[in-house]
């Protein structure tokens, strides 16, 4: 235990696993609020679709040797979000089969892009990073850091203060409109928050993985926890931990970042549904 935490206190001394730490945790908390709002209305999957559309976009960047990609990635991402979001409504098909051609599209894009167009002479290693998350997260700069804060606390501050509004088209949207609530307009304040984060999230899990932060922590809550709030709080908790467990994990035993938390997410959610057969078991007697 002492070797351990010896370990630990000589890589904390390294600004490099500070950021990650930082990132990390802002990044997971954001997931998560927003995850418990898309299970419940049943739009997990486009945290996976939108990761499939940045994966693409910067596919593009690459090719028009763009130096700053988040320039192109955030806009074209955030007009995705929006198209998945409302899209499904307006037209014949449904929100999920929207989901998945933009998803599948975007995929087959960025794929053709890069083997088309790249000068790398490591083309497998380069998609399988992107998909899977790399070291990347591991050699963040300071001006990284800030801007995954200063959007971190963005969108915190606007969940925070229309977090009643969002609570309203989460259960009822069509009671939401009746009540004067400007259901299409808060739609869309979700749809940019969702796809900020998984810009974001792209460095820390890479584009395949994302999903999973977006949606364990809500459901591993949801086996505990019926109201509403509770669901939300318990998720950013739970999620939080499970990105400092991962990330400290993968540090001391050199395992993928990415995928460290997202088993650190799947494990939770085992316990969580332990848990809430104890507990229902429990009600029950």
């Amino acid at each position: 235990m002492n070797e351990m935490m010896e370990t630990l206190s000589f890589y904390f001394s390294y600004p490099f696993v500070r950021y990650a730490l930082i990132v990390g945790v802002l990044i997971s908390l954001c997931a998560s609020l927003l995850g418990v709002t898309l299970v419940l209305k049943r739009f997990s999957y486009i945290g996976d679709g939108l990761s499939h559309v940045a994966f693409g976009v910067m596919a593009v960047a690459g090719v028009l040797g763009l130096s700053d990609n988040m320039m192109l990635v955030l806009p074209v991402t955030v007009a995705a979000a929006v198209l998945m979001l409302q899209g499904g409504q307006k037209t014949k098909m449904n929100g999920d089969a929207v989901i998945a051609m933009i998803s599948v599209t975007s995929l087959a894009v960025g794929y053709f892009l890069m083997n088309v167009f790249s000068t790398s002479s490591n083309i497998s290693g380069d998609v399988c990073s992107t998909l899977f998350g790399s070291t990347s997260i591991l050699t963040l700069k300071m001006k990284d850091v800030w801007l995954c804060i200063i959007l971190a606390v963005i969108v915190l501050a606007v969940y925070v203060i229309f977090y009643n509004k969002i609570f309203a088209i989460t259960f009822d949207e069509n009671f939401a409109r009746a009540t004067g609530i400007r259901a299409g307009l808060y739609n869309f304040v979700t749809a940019v928050i969702i796809a900020v984060i998984i810009v974001l999230a792209m460095n820390l899990v890479g584009s395949l993985l994302i999903s999973a932060l977006v949606v364990f922590p809500a459901l591993s809550s949801m086996q505990i926890f019926k109201n509403f709030r509770s669901v939300v709080v318990c998720s950013g908790v739970l999620s939080v931990c499970c990105a400092l467990t991962g990330i400290l994990l993968s540090i001391l035993a050199s395992t993928p970042v990415g995928a460290t938390i997202v088993l650190a997410d799947f494990v939770v959610f085992l316990i969580c549904c332990l848990i809430g057969k104890i507990l229902g078991g429990a009600k029950s007697c």
